[in-house]
């Protein structure tokens, strides 16, 4: 795609996988932070670039750098977030969730562009998918300790998504 979308679609709200995500992180902080959506229905707000080193200096003792690195990036590298991201009137937040800056133009290309090829990735699993009907269902949460509701969250997504560069 060429062209930057010139339409808003509005605020982009969070859907049960992005509060499941946000929750990742927030397990992993002293205290929340402003910029994650909470509940359903929360706006999806783009970070602030170099936004990461703020969030890590909210690190619980003990959890790895990797491990919040993965979560952040679980949620920054999905399709809402990009959507998010593309819209004309995007405008990026600092950690309490209050705009900072709009999104540049080549910022807001590059992730309408991640958008419309995970859309393109998840219509073709989907029609995958549809033929399979072998795959078990995940533990029940409670039966799982913290870090494996932190890991099934993580890896809920796919691993051929991962990309070994970020962009906050």
């Amino acid at each position: 795609m060429t062209k930057p979308w010139m339409v808003s679609r509005g605020p982009i709200v969070a859907a049960d996988t992005d509060i499941r995500k946000a929750e990742a992180i927030s397990a992993l902080l002293v205290r929340p932070i402003g910029i994650l959506p909470s509940k359903l229905g929360d706006h999806i707000r783009p970070f602030a670039i170099g936004l990461f080193e703020e969030i890590r200096a909210l690190l619980k003792p003990g959890v790895g750098v990797t491990t919040l690195r993965r979560a952040v990036a679980a949620f920054v590298h999905s399709k809402r977030y990009y959507f998010a991201s593309a819209q004309p009137d995007s405008f990026r937040h600092d950690i309490d969730g209050r705009e900072l800056e709009p999104m540049s133009d080549d910022d807001r290309m590059t992730a309408q562009n991640r958008f419309l090829a995970l859309k393109q990735k998840t219509a073709a699993d989907a029609d995958g998918k549809s033929d399979s009907s072998s795959s078990s269902p995940p533990p029940a949460a409670s039966a799982m300790t913290k870090s494996e509701q932190i890991r099934a969250a993580l890896l809920g997504r796919g691993t051929s998504q991962r990309s070994s560069s970020t962009a906050f």
